[in-house]
């Protein structure tokens, strides 16, 4: 199942657009949030997205993002597979964001 991506731009455009706004779903590690994040993110470490699943509602988008985007990929696809059908995942992930949208952004 090929998962639908996101760019950072297009993010920030709906992002400014309250209406527009997808809930943001992060699933790195606590350690990585301790480093930077994305104002307004729910934080699910990707371990624990399979138990959590009550804690997201399936009838809004989602974007997940995490580092780079390969981890956000599969918990897509794992919430996809759930029945979650507006699920994007975020093109190159945080260190993107704090690249091309948030350069104050820490990287690591």
């Amino acid at each position: 199942m090929s998962i639908p991506e996101i760019s950072v731009g297009e993010l920030r455009q709906r992002l400014a657009e309250p209406a527009r706004a997808p809930v943001l779903l992060d699933c790195r590690e606590p350690n990585e949030v301790e480093i930077c994040r994305i104002d307004g993110a729910l934080h699910i470490p990707m371990r624990q997205v399979a138990e959590r699943l009550s804690e997201l509602d399936p009838q809004r988008e989602i974007v997940v993002y995490c580092h780079h985007g390969r981890r956000s990929a599969m918990v897509a696809g794992l919430l996809a597979a759930s029945g979650f059908g507006r699920v994007l995942s975020l093109r190159g992930g945080i260190d993107a964001w704090s690249c091309e949208v948030d350069p104050a952004m820490p990287r690591y």
